[in-house]
């Protein structure tokens, strides 16, 4: 045999092969081609027109976007969980371009908000040196992943130039209203011109009244009751250590606050609100056109909400409660009402023998979160408030309750109770010895299969029965 070349170099333990594929070598290597990939513009995306357009190098190539999540830069650098996404899209949008599309790759930094804000005070640096510095390590970071970035598209959310148009589409929606006829969003000063042109109705309250018969002050509120966006009282997680607001997300199972580890509390505060059911058909509708795991699109459509029901008010004493009811043929049937502990009427509602009462249980609710809430494994409690209202069919009047599985930002934050026709409801009135009433009569296959014997006397009722059947007292 031949002989061969020493390509080893002396060293401890022994030879090192000369040509060894070490860190410090693939540093080299890596750093060598980001270099001309920045030189040589090789990820830059550019338009079919304006001043980035290269009309000869995008004919006839299909555009790909990509954008990744954007990192927030209120710590030093990213972590090990952020490549793990970048490289996963980064490898899809090489290979798309290995097929011939023009694929712009792009990604920013989510810079306004709580995790900068709680950065800079655990630092004590402003929070725009703070972050500019983070946002600059992090650049360098995603350059030595090597990442397929067009660096000329990213962006941060504390750039005038970026959230200026967040601000402008705020001002959008604010000056909108949807035209349930048109079944679109225009301009609010369409909505004024008809009021003041008597083309439409005024709400109730004013409609005895002329537009121009209004205060600009009464205007104003009837405009604000039709924009796409309102202020109006919600309950969120309110964290007084932190300042500001969470999102159940930001809330731990024992209920304080993920940064920082602060009490969370409930409470009703003045929110700005979206009219997102204004859209609910459109955004359902879409959403099957969706390639998306049905998992996300479950999460889609439980957030959208779409109900078709009626409204329906209940009179007492401290006014009328409303309820949104998608069964409105089972008024008969209500025999007590649950409202949400936070709801804004408890406080008129509840008699001074079960104030403290009240009180006690609204409290050991604010330390639930809404999940837990509405668990149904969970044992249903509630208190009485001491009032009643009216059935508004029946005439009979109703026991008040409040139960901590009625959420406030959940319909009207108040329901009908059918314990006859709804399981939930059942269940509660069976713990609290409430009025059950039957309104449907069940098939005899339900009450053989419970082995009773058929009867309308709920008491006998292993449960509500929720199927169809003949109504009975609903007259």
């Amino acid at each position: 045999m031949g002989s061969t070349a020493d390509t080893s170099q002396p060293g401890r333990g022994g030879s090192i092969p000369a040509y060894r594929y070490s860190a410090a070598l693939a540093a080299t290597i890596e750093q060598r081609w980001q270099d001309h990939w920045d030189q040589n513009h090789t990820f830059e995306a550019p338009n079919t027109a304006g001043p980035i357009a290269d009309v000869a190098a995008v004919a006839g190539r299909e555009k790909l976007f990509i954008l990744d999540m954007f990192p927030y830069p209120s710590g030093a650098g990213l972590h090990v969980g952020h490549p793990l996404g970048y490289i996963a899209t980064d490898v899809f949008g090489r290979y798309k371009r290995m097929t011939g599309k023009n694929v712009l790759h792009s990604i920013g930094y989510d810079s306004f908000g709580l995790p900068a804000e709680q950065h800079a005070i655990v630092t004590g640096i402003h929070p725009r040196i703070n972050t500019e510095s983070n946002i600059a390590n992090m650049r360098r970071q995603l350059r030595r992943l090597g990442l397929a970035h067009d660096q000329r598209r990213s962006v941060s959310t504390t750039d005038e130039s970026y959230y200026r148009w967040t601000q402008w589409i705020f001002l959008q929606i604010f000056n909108s209203w949807y035209d349930e006829k048109l079944k679109k969003a225009r301009h609010i000063n369409e909505l004024e011109k008809e009021f003041a042109d008597s083309k439409r109705n005024l709400p109730l309250g004013h409609a005895s009244k002329k537009w121009a018969q209004l205060s600009r002050l009464e205007q104003r509120k009837v405009l604000d009751e039709y924009r796409l966006v309102y202020l109006a009282n919600a309950p969120v997680n309110w964290c007084p250590g932190l300042g500001t607001i969470l999102a159940n997300e930001e809330v731990t199972a024992e209920g304080r606050s993920d940064i920082g580890n602060y009490p969370v509390f409930k409470r009703n505060m003045r929110q700005w609100t979206m009219r997102i059911t204004a859209y609910a058909d459109r955004l359902l509708d879409d959403l099957e056109r969706l390639d998306w795991p049905e998992s996300i699109k479950l999460m889609q459509r439980n957030w959208i909400g779409r109900s078709t029901g009626a409204r329906v008010k209940f009179k007492s004493s401290a006014g009328e409660i409303e309820v949104f009811t998608t069964r409105p043929d089972t008024l008969f049937g209500a025999t007590f009402m649950v409202l949400s502990p936070e709801h804004p009427l408890v406080d008129a509602l509840t008699t001074p023998t079960q104030k403290s009462a009240v009180e006690k249980y609204r409290e050991s609710a604010r330390k639930l979160n809404d999940a837990e809430r509405q668990n149904d494994d969970r044992k249903k409690t509630g208190v009485d408030t001491g009032a009643t209202a009216t059935n508004p069919v029946s005439g009979e009047q109703i026991p008040v309750w409040i139960a901590d599985y009625v959420l406030m930002g959940y319909g009207t934050g108040a329901i009908m109770a059918v314990p006859s026709g709804d399981e939930r409801d059942f269940e509660f009135a069976r713990a609290y010895n409430l009025p059950i009433v039957a309104i449907q009569m069940p098939p005899d296959e339900w009450f053989a299969s419970n082995k009773i014997a058929p009867t309308t006397d709920c008491s006998l009722w292993p449960s509500a029965y929720v199927g169809e059947g003949v109504y009975i007292n609903s007259s």
